[in-house]
């Protein structure tokens, strides 16, 4: 496995998040509203295995904190590419000098208790109806 970040500018609305992202069990996300080619807010990046589109990650950040989201191709979970999109996006709320990074699991998530748990066992904990994480400096865990 040979796992490739690309951050995407500007992202937009495109097959592949259709596929990955907007094929998510019901409840997991909504992005109902988007149509191709739109442009996403916030920021996004693809993970690809030799050519092929695996996950992606998104974040939007304010005031020290940013929220994210992975998605990882149905047939590639348990395999780490949502570990190592979560590490990614980690590194690059370290960049942009973030405290904080956090996830809001939906109670409409068909496996939000599993989600939860993934999320808990990678130092995320639980803050007024979300999941947060403490941006570590390089080095410390």
């Amino acid at each position: 496995m040979s796992l490739r970040w690309i951050h995407e500018n500007p992202a937009r609305w495109d097959d592949g998040k259709a596929a990955i992202v907007g094929g998510a069990d019901e409840g997991t996300f909504d992005l109902s509203k988007y149509e191709d080619l739109d442009v996403l807010p916030g920021e996004w990046w693809r993970v690809e295995d030799d050519g092929t589109v695996v996950g992606y990650g998104w974040m939007d950040y304010t005031w020290g904190e940013g929220e994210m989201l992975l998605a990882v191709h149905p047939g590639r979970k348990r395999t780490g590419v949502g570990t190592f999109i979560l590490d990614r996006i980690e590194d690059a709320a370290r960049a942009r000098n973030l405290r904080y990074l956090y996830n809001v699991v939906r109670d409409s998530h068909p496996d939000s208790a599993g989600v939860t748990r993934w999320l808990e066992a990678r130092r995320f904990r639980p803050d007024r109806g979300r999941l947060v994480r403490k941006v570590e400096a390089v080095g410390a865990a």
